[in-house]
């Protein structure tokens, strides 16, 4: 029997991390590996203007800000792992549109689930943004689990 794979969504969010740390909490043990674990990080195009952007002074220094802040992402989940002790991860950088990255990642690692964080935006906030977990949720070929935070305590 083929080895389930678990892909999950991480960018830079708070939101994202947490729905890492409460995956490998729940479902991931010392001795417990039920889902080889790849983690997606989809990025921005550097160049939003295009090829008359490749000759701007601001372009080095775009692309430079732009690849630190990935990895970071991408070594804070590998370090949110290591701490529940999954050293088993693969991770993948792809640049596009997070709806349809996670949902191609979904089908090139033939995913049984994909786990994404939820920002919660309001309505209007989604309709103008879109929501990833929703596009997901309706397109990925797979279960999808959406982990949203729990509300922070009123003071």
């Amino acid at each position: 029997m083929a080895e389930k794979v678990m892909v999950i969504g991480v960018d830079e969010s708070e939101h994202s991390f947490y729905a890492l740390d409460w995956t490998l909490q729940h479902f991931f043990g010392p001795n417990a590996t039920p889902y080889k674990l790849t983690i997606v990080n989809a990025t921005l195009p550097s160049t939003p203007h295009g090829v008359a952007f490749l000759g701007s002074p601001n372009l080095m220094p775009t692309i430079d800000a732009d690849l630190k802040k990935t990895n970071s992402t991408v070594q804070r989940a590998k370090d949110i792992c290591i701490e529940h002790k999954v050293q088993s991860v693969e991770t993948e950088v792809v640049e596009g549109d997070a709806r349809h990255v996670l949902c191609d990642s979904v089908d090139k690692f033939h995913a049984s689930i994909l786990v994404v964080g939820s920002h919660d935006y309001g309505v209007v906030k989604k309709m103008g943004l879109g929501s990833v977990s929703d596009y997901c949720a309706q397109h990925a070929h797979c279960c999808v689990m959406i982990v949203k935070r729990p509300p922070k305590p009123m003071s």
